[in-house]
């Protein structure tokens, strides 16, 4: 072997060896494919398929700031010492908001599989009935399937017949409670008939009269949940087109043996204009307000509608009267800014009637004065 071949063999090695060394060091794992979260248009704007299933979400919410003036109750004012000479006087209630909601749907065999959530985080500083400092609800959180809906929901007493006016203050003569654990079930034609059945537990109570064992109206408190296995149960049935809708409902409260419903019309009698009224009546032999009838007396009603001066800025119009002659009155302005951001200034009315009567027990708005004015301005970003 000469110098020339030994050379030439050990170039050959080293470049072998060089080249596995350089081999081993530039192998890189293959990238796994990015998971882009794909848009759901399904349901509408602004849901998102959850990566990795066929379920759809949508976040949403609002922020809102209230500033209320005027006479102390279920209206809008507050009330305060002065710090240095201890004179009750009026001042402003302020109330911030956020709340967070949260929908869900997917196409299952049995039809579409829905939830929704409220949580609301509140921050005031109290007077009129509102929160003290922090405070936090559950407002809804319902689970649907096809027509059945079970879990935490307001009254379809309320809901399916609709809320009073556009207005903030609509129950100024109170025309049902909210909050419920309920099972129900909607049945929807498709040809503007529906009508639907709950079964519901109610909740809360009422200072109020009930009678006692000889008949006699005394000072009491009705609870307002169930005290059997026995539900309150709704019925009720709606119409609607493109005029407007009829619509009315039924409630039944087995703990107190009393009934109640509502009668509402819709009409939509311009493209500007909608107007409602909302007749109620319910029996009080056992007890003066109950669940589904918070009004003074028998019988209630409310009316009132919407002028769209353009697409931003609307007035809003209610009034509410009663058998035992309260009054309430709400108006407002409600200015959109920008999409999202709306600006709304309202003037709220009451004048309570019968005080002191044997179906309810003083003061029922626990308004300073038997005439009571207020006012509200409410800032709201909805997203």
């Amino acid at each position: 072997m000469n110098i020339k071949s030994l050379l030439l063999g050990s170039a050959a090695a080293l470049l072998a060896v060089s080249g596995a060394r350089a081999a081993d060091a530039v192998v890189v794992a293959e990238p796994e494919p990015a998971e882009y979260v794909k848009i759901c248009d399904v349901y509408g704007a602004g849901y998102f398929y959850i990566p990795g299933t066929e379920t759809c979400l949508r976040i949403g919410g609002y922020v809102r700031y209230d500033a209320g003036f005027g006479d102390v109750g279920s209206l809008d004012g507050a009330r305060a010492n002065d710090r240095l000479n201890g004179k009750e006087q009026d001042t402003w209630r302020k109330q911030g908001r956020f709340a967070l909601k949260t929908w869900t749907g997917q196409e299952t065999e049995y039809g579409t599989l829905k939830t929704y959530t409220e949580t609301r985080f509140n921050f005031g500083n109290g007077g009129g009935g509102q929160v003290t400092g922090n405070s936090s609800s559950l407002n809804f959180a319902w689970i649907q399937l096809g027509g059945l809906r079970v879990g935490k929901d307001e009254s379809a007493y309320d809901t399916f017949i609709g809320y009073a006016g556009n207005v903030i203050q609509d129950t100024l003569v109170p025309y049902g409670e909210f909050d419920t654990n309920l099972i129900s079930y909607t049945f929807d034609a498709g040809n503007g008939f529906s009508a639907i059945v709950s079964l519901e537990q109610g909740s809360g109570n009422y200072n109020t009269f009930v009678k006692d064992g000889a008949g006699n109206w005394v000072p009491g408190i009705v609870n307002n949940t169930i005290d059997s296995y026995v539900p309150n149960v709704i019925v009720g049935a709606k119409y609607t087109q493109g005029w407007g809708g009829i619509t009315g409902v039924v409630a039944y409260n087995p703990s107190w043996e009393e009934w109640a419903g509502k009668v509402r019309l819709d009409v939509n009698a311009t493209d500007q204009i909608s107007l409602f009224i909302m007749g109620g009546y319910g029996t009080d032999d056992n007890a003066a307000r109950t669940f589904y009838k918070p009004w003074g007396g028998n019988w209630a009603v409310w009316g009132g509608g919407t002028y769209k001066f353009n697409e931003k800025t609307s007035f809003n119009l209610q009034a509410s009267y009663d058998e035992q002659e309260n009054l309430g009155i709400a108006a407002n302005i409600a200015h959109q800014l920008v999409p999202g951001f709306t600006v709304t200034a309202e003037v709220d009315y009451v004048n309570e009637g019968k005080r002191g009567d044997s179906d309810y027990l003083g003061s029922w708005t626990g308004a300073s004065d038997k005439s009571s004015v207020g006012g509200l301005l409410r800032f709201q970003r909805d997203f």
